[in-house]
C-alpha cells in the first residue's frame, strides 16, 4: 500500500502548481521518510567529486564473508597491498600506511607524527577543505602561516617563494598544500611548490592532501619530494569510505622522532612496529582491503599514466561542455583546471542550489552542491575515478536537464555536442582479446 501511494505522489508530483524548489523539496521529503519508498526506474547517477563509481569488480571482491586478520593467510594478503599502494603515490622510496579511516586522519597523520606544539607551518587557503585542513592545524597548536587565495585561485608559488627567503632562522617546519581543491575545482603545481622550496634551500617538510588528486592526476612523490602525501579511498580509488592512505618520507619518519604533538590511533609508532611483518596494531576492514586490492589491480592494468591522461579527457570534455553552455569555470587560471572534477558558475540571480535539486529530484542525477563561500553560486560535476565517456556524457546530458529546469538560459544540447565532438576526436578504442 506504501508503494501504490508513493508512486501516486510521484506520478502527480509535477503536475502541482508549485515552484521548481517546493516540488523538489516534496520529492525529497516524501522518499527519504517513507520506510518503503519509491525507488525511480533505473539507477542514480553519481557525479560528484566523491563518493564515485565503484567498479563492479570491486563490488564483488569485497563481498565475502568475514575473516580472522590473525589467521596466517593476512601477512602477507597485507603486505602485498601496502606494497602495491606505492605505485599510485609514484614512490619507491615513500613508507605506505593504510589506516581504517578517511582522509582526515590522513591529515592528522601528517601533522602529529612529524610536528611539535607551535611549530610554524605555512599553507593556503582557497576553498572549503584547505580551510577545514587549517583549522585541524590551529586545534592542535601549530603556529600557522596562512595566505590567504581567492576560491578559484592555487597556490601561489611567487608568495611562498617571498615567505621562505624571509624566513632567514628557518623557524618554517612545514608547508602544508591541498593539491586539488575539490571545492573550486583547481589543482595546484606541487612540482612547482618543490622547485620554489629548493631554490632558497629551505629544509621545511612538505605536506600535501592528494585527497580528490592521488590515483587520478599526475602526482610524484619522489621526484617532487614529498614528505607525507594523503588521500582517501573513496575519492580515485572508487571505493567506499574508510581507508585513509599515507606515504611518508624517510626525512619525515626521522622527524616523528623528535615531534611532540599528542598522538595516540595516529600514531605511526604502532603501525612501524607491526606492518614489516604484515600485522597491524587494530582491527582492519576486510572488505575494504579486499576492495583495495582489486582496484589497485585495475589501475596497475590500465597503467598509470593511462589513468591520468583519461582523467585528462573526461575533464576536457566537461569544460567543452561548460563553453558549449555559454558558461564560466570557478577556476581563475587554465593551468590550475582540474582533471578529477568541474566547477561551474551559474549566472547572476540563479541559486546554484536549484539546479543541483532538479538533478536528483527529477532526472536521479547527484551533483556537487556548492560548498561554504560559492554555496548558490556553483556546482560541481565529478569525472574521477572509475568513470569513462558515455558516464560523464550521461552527466553532462542530465546537467543540462536540470539547468532547463532551474530557469537557466541554454540551448538544448549546446553542451552535450561540444563533448561529443571533443571524444569523438580523442578517445581511445578499448583494446579487445581475440
Amino acid at each position: 500500500m506504501r508503494r501504490k501511494v508513493a508512486q501516486a505522489v510521484a506520478s502527480s508530483l509535477w503536475k502541482t502548481p508549485a515552484t521548481i524548489s517546493e516540488r523538489a523539496n516534496t520529492y525529497i521529503r516524501t522518499f527519504a521518510a517513507a520506510p518503503y519508498s519509491y525507488t525511480p526506474p533505473g539507477r542514480n547517477h553519481l557525479a560528484v567529486p566523491g563518493p564515485v563509481n565503484i567498479h563492479e569488480q570491486v563490488m564483488r571482491a569485497m563481498d565475502r564473508p568475514s575473516q580472522n586478520h590473525r589467521d596466517p593467510w593476512f601477512p602477507p594478503f597485507f603486505q602485498q597491498i601496502l606494497e602495491d599502494t606505492k605505485y599510485i603515490f609514484k614512490t619507491t622510496e615513500g613508507t605506505p600506511f593504510i589506516f581504517p579511516g578517511t582522509g582526515t586522519g590522513g591529515w592528522e597523520v601528517a601533522l602529529t607524527n612529524t610536528l611539535s606544539p607551535g611549530d610554524k607551518v605555512v599553507t593556503f587557503r582557497y576553498g572549503q577543505f584547505s580551510h577545514l585542513w587549517i583549522d585541524m592545524m590551529q586545534r592542535l597548536g601549530l603556529d600557522v602561516q596562512v595566505v590567504e587565495v581567492e576560491w578559484g585561485g592555487g597556490a601561489d608559488e611567487a608568495k611562498l617563494e617571498q615567505i621562505l627567503k624571509a624566513d632567514t632562522d628557518k623557524k618554517i617546519k612545514a608547508v602544508a598544500v591541498v593539491h586539488n581543491e575539490t571545492t573550486t575545482g583547481v589543482t595546484s603545481d606541487i612540482g612547482q611548490v618543490r622547485q620554489v622550496m629548493d631554490s632558497v634551500s629551505h629544509p621545511a617538510l612538505l605536506l600535501v592532501d592528494g585527497v580528490s588528486s592521488i590515483g587520478a592526476l599526475d602526482f610524484r612523490f619522489d621526484e617532487w619530494k614529498v614528505d607525507a602525501a594523503v588521500t582517501g579511498s573513496q575519492k580515485a580509488l572508487s571505493l567506499p569510505t574508510g581507508l585513509g592512505l599515507v606515504a611518508v618520507s624517510q626525512k619525515a619518519l626521522e622527524a616523528r622522532k623528535t615531534a611532540q604533538l599528542k598522538r595516540v590511533y595516529y600514531d605511526l609508532e604502532d603501525q612501524l612496529a607491526t606492518n614489516p611483518s604484515g600485522n597491524v596494531p587494530y582491527t582492519p576492514s576486510i572488505p575494504l582491503l579486499y576492495g583495495l586490492r582489486e582496484t589497485l589491480g585495475l589501475i596497475k592494468a590500465e597503467g598509470m599514466d593511462n589513468v591520468i591522461a583519461r582523467h585528462h579527457r573526461l575533464a576536457e570534455g566537461t569544460r567543452k561542455a561548460v563553453e558549449g553552455w555559454g558558461l564560466k569555470l570557478l577556476c581563475k587560471e587554465p593551468r590550475w583546471n582540474s582533471d578529477s572534477l568541474t566547477v561551474i558558475k551559474t549566472p547572476e540571480g540563479v541559486d546554484s542550489g536549484k539546479i543541483v535539486k532538479e538533478a536528483y529530484s527529477r532526472y536521479n542525477l547527484s551533483l556537487g552542491v556548492g560548498l561554504s563561500e560559492v554555496a548558490g553560486k556553483v556546482f560541481r560535476i565529478g569525472h574521477l575515478g572509475n568513470n569513462d565517456e558515455v558516464m560523464v556524457g550521461s552527466y553532462l546530458f542530465g546537467a543540462e536537464m536540470a539547468m532547463i529546469s532551474a530557469g537557466v538560459p541554454i540551448e538544448p544540447g549546446s553542451g552535450v555536442s561540444k563533448a561529443i565532438e571533443y571524444w569523438a576526436a580523442t578517445s581511445n578504442v578499448i583494446p579487445t582479446r581475440g
